[in-house]
């Protein structure tokens, strides 16, 4: 049966769990744990997972396979830009209050299309030019870098949200002052299936 391990009991043993099931994932050594019927059982009453991913919506940065991990193990919030609203804020406020989860994971990865968007100036119709502008000062950022601007940016990006998640008051705040909560931002590399911590 599996349980989810006793030693995840901060952020630090959290992220290092993922690392290594970044590692497998990458390696092609993956174990698929937490994935059984007796899993999702074990899971009917109630969760205890041990990382939040606020992930970018991308089709291929799926948190579940590229950390390896399975049912229960991480609260996910996934929206285009991996930025921040009050809905999203709410969402990850209940995972690190209520569920107790150690870690938020801020995760951009490379050739984000919603960072292109930005990039090319793209409002497009409907509501996408909120998430150009959540992105702008990534991109302001990014423009005093060398090397590829919208990777650059998807990193800043990144920096800039767990900064903002980190200084989230009361709720955010209160728990990283607190040492009851880390907030890191990473970044995937679509290409070599990478997870960078980025500090």
């Amino acid at each position: 049966m599996h349980h989810l391990k006793p030693e995840i009991i901060n952020g630090d043993h959290a992220l290092e769990e993922l690392v290594v099931g970044n590692v497998r994932y990458v390696d092609l050594k993956q174990r698929h744990p937490n994935q059984t019927f007796r899993r999702r059982e074990e899971l009917s009453n109630g969760q205890q997972p041990f990382a939040v991913i606020l992930g970018c919506a991308d089709s291929r940065v799926p948190p579940e396979i590229i950390f390896d991990r399975g049912l229960g193990d991480l609260f996910i919030v996934r929206v285009a830009g991996n930025v921040i609203n009050d809905m999203i804020l709410g969402s990850i406020e209940y995972a690190a209050n209520h569920l107790h989860v150690p870690l938020i994971v801020v995760l951009g990865h490379s050739k984000c299309g919603s960072v292109q968007a930005a990039i090319q100036g793209v409002n497009g119709q409907g509501h996408i030019a909120c998430l150009t502008e959540a992105l702008q000062p990534a991109l302001n950022e990014a423009k005093e870098q060398p090397g590829d601007l919208a990777n650059n940016a998807a990193r800043a990006n990144a920096k800039i949200v767990a900064e903002q998640l980190k200084c989230s008051k009361p709720v955010l705040s209160g728990l990283v002052n607190e040492g009851k909560l880390n907030v890191v931002p990473a970044f995937y590399d679509l290409d070599t299936g990478v997870v960078e911590i980025l500090s």
